[in-house]
């Protein structure tokens, strides 16, 4: 099943730096150095298969950070 992360969890993820979510500068950086359209990236999300396949420690803190979210709302109801 695809799953896709939104800016949402971009924004609400926590960063490295014990805050949460990712500043839009550094992530827009990030984006354009692993080849994602960010533009498309705000208005659709991005697959977590996709982001995962990056290797990147902020994109899989994203995809795990967006699957706990996806969880507990399925948990919530």
């Amino acid at each position: 099943m695809t799953m896709l992360v939104t800016v949402q969890h971009l924004y609400t993820a926590p960063n490295f730096n014990g805050r949460a979510g990712y500043c839009n500068k550094g992530a827009r950086d990030w984006a354009a150095k692993h080849g994602f359209d960010w533009a498309a990236f705000v208005r659709n999300g991005v697959d977590a298969e996709l982001l995962e396949a990056t290797g990147d420690a902020m994109a899989l803190r994203l995809v795990a950070h967006a699957r706990a979210m996806t969880q507990a709302a399925q948990r919530n109801g």
